[in-house]
């Protein structure tokens, strides 16, 4: 029966990350590359010199994401909050101002695998935070920030159940 409910869990995962644009799946699994060190991304993701400068960009900014891997704050104390947030609106704030990630599904779904299940409560402090920065253009300040629900803003309580699907890159095959 837990098989059952994981591989039921796997399918909502994979329904999830379905429902997001082309640009915000390859802005995803293109993270995941980045910020789990599984590929070179460079090599695989960067089609001209403007993806390659993003890329370096992107290294660049997850260099934080060790840190915040290992310092998650108690939800119940307040020793550690301004460091932590801090880092992770910053992180947030250039993943948003690319402008792939158009929701807060998206942005959720990839943190969630970036630090792992217990960076839920704090994400949706760091995304309302980094999506209402001056750096994220207003159009898509307005659309992030009415894309998190209040179910999401308002949460009592969030699973510690690690995310099972990592989506990563598919080599086309020749026709």
């Amino acid at each position: 029966m837990a098989n059952l409910g994981t591989a039921t869990l796997t399918i909502a995962e994979l329904r999830e990350f379905a429902s997001f644009s082309g640009a915000a799946q390859r802005y995803i699994k293109r993270s995941l590359d980045i910020g789990l060190g599984r590929q070179d991304a460079f090599q695989l993701w960067a089609r001209d010199a403007a993806e390659s400068a993003a890329i370096r960009s992107q290294y660049v900014a997850y260099q934080d994401l060790k840190v915040l891997r290992n310092a998650i704050p108690s939800e119940s104390a307040f020793e550690g909050v301004e460091a932590y947030i801090g880092k992770l609106i910053r992180v947030s704030a250039f993943d948003l101002a690319q402008g792939r990630l158009e929701c807060f599904s998206a942005y959720r779904f990839l943190y969630e695998r970036l630090l792992g299940p217990d960076v839920r409560p704090w994400l949706p402090s760091a995304f309302c935070g980094a999506a209402a920065l001056p750096q994220i253009h207003p159009n898509s300040r307005k659309e992030l920030l009415q894309s998190i629900s209040e179910a999401a803003a308002t949460a009592p309580g969030w699973s510690a159940r690690a995310p099972s699907f990592f989506p990563e890159w598919v080599e086309k095959e020749a026709a």
